[in-house]
């Protein structure tokens, strides 16, 4: 069988960073109970047929897998026009069903919010997109690598609100972070010593038009709107990479760009965004486990999609066509170059909330040997 290191290493982070967060959800239920009082309810699923070269029991057939990727439970409530809580119930792959989102929210006005619990960290346009509003199938685990307690989440507290018409996006929050070594919780080799916390912000520029996703959350495709947005992310930690013996703070930021623009023939859209995780090499290396896998990579990632929906109605919905390109440069020998080619084409029912995908994927990691997978995939929110 083909090495498989990057199958130890990146779907962890792909699990890890992914979001669908209950707040963005364009299906569900609303029951109200009086003035500002409601509760709301919905759910979505992710389910797909993967087929991966050299991964059948033979090691040198390919795989044939039918999957439940993402079952997701949406709840929110209301109590008045100020206080609202939202909880997000999820089962990926095998994995039991967990609570990922448990937070309460004061929403005084557009301008100034405070979210505070189990929640995403600001963060880059495809973490904040999640696998449910991303343009594309899989999550770009290859580049969005950002630290995470799970699924893309931490304990903290996030200010957050809208400016200028609505066009300039801002949060930042404080978090618990400490999840980019192996030996975090570990008091004799923790790195972080004196417990420092993770900073996190966002900004966010709509030079068109704007107020198009609730919250600070986004979207990397809208399906016919005139967008062009600009983003700026970061997260920093005090001494959170590495051990005791060696470490390293904890920095990474990226910008990100969108645009999406109605022409006479369909629908473009442009999506682009560079990183930057700068971790010392030897920090890196001496937060690895016993398997010698490091939860953070050291090194610049740059991302690229363009899809193009065409107009015409063909049965239910619109042919969109993508490309997406990914790209990690690593620094040192502490972490691995990867590059990996999208070639998709999405079938689009309602929105988000149905569509059915296609997608040929071809992998190239450092040191390994390359590998390909074909997935159809069915995505349904209610």
């Amino acid at each position: 069988m083909k090495n498989r290191l990057r199958n130890n290493l990146l779907p962890s982070m792909m699990l890890a960073c992914s979001v669908g967060l209950a707040s963005t959800a364009q299906a569900g239920g609303t029951i109200n109970f009086g003035e500002d009082k409601w509760v709301s309810l919905g759910f979505g699923i992710r389910t797909a047929f993967t087929s991966t070269e050299d991964a059948a029991p033979n090691e040198h057939s390919r795989s044939k897998d039918f999957d439940l990727d993402i079952a997701r439970i949406y709840l929110s409530a209301s109590l008045n026009q100020y206080i609202k809580g939202t909880v997000t119930l999820d089962k990926m792959g095998e994995d039991s069903l967990k609570v990922i989102d448990a937070y309460g929210r004061l929403e005084f006005m557009p301008e100034f919010n405070i979210w505070f619990g189990l929640l995403l960290p600001p963060s880059d346009r495809v973490n904040m997109d999640g696998h449910f509003f991303m343009n594309g199938w899989s999550f770009p685990g290859v580049v969005s690598q950002y630290q995470n307690k799970q699924t893309g989440r931490d304990n903290g507290i996030l200010f957050w609100g809208k400016l200028l018409d609505k066009r300039l996006v801002y949060s930042a929050g404080i978090y618990e972070g400490n999840q980019a070594s192996a030996f975090a919780g570990n008091n004799a080799l923790d790195p972080n010593r004196r417990d420092s916390l993770m900073y996190a912000g966002r900004l966010q520029y709509d030079f068109w038009e704007a107020d198009l996703d609730p919250g600070f959350y986004t979207s990397s495709v809208y399906f016919g709107k005139d967008v062009l947005s600009l983003g700026l992310s970061g997260r920093y930690q005090k001494d959170a990479v590495g051990s005791v013996f060696a470490k390293d703070d904890y920095l990474g930021y990226n910008v990100d760009f969108l645009l999406e623009k109605v022409l006479p023939g369909g629908v473009l859209d442009i999506e682009a965004a560079a990183y930057r995780y700068d971790f010392d090499n030897d920090a890196v290396l001496a937060g690895a486990d016993i398997n010698g896998i490091s939860r953070v990579q050291a090194g610049k990632a740059y991302l690229g999609v363009v899809s193009w929906m065409f107009p015409q109605t063909v049965g239910w919905g619109k042919f969109q066509p993508y490309t997406r390109y990914q790209k990690f440069s690593a620094d040192g020998n502490a972490s691995l170059d990867v590059r990996e080619y999208d070639i998709g084409l999405n079938y689009i029912i309602d929105g988000h909330n149905a569509r059915i995908s296609g997608v040929y994927t071809k992998n190239k990691t450092e040191n390994q040997d390359s590998y390909d997978k074909f997935v159809v995939g069915l995505q349904l929110q209610f």
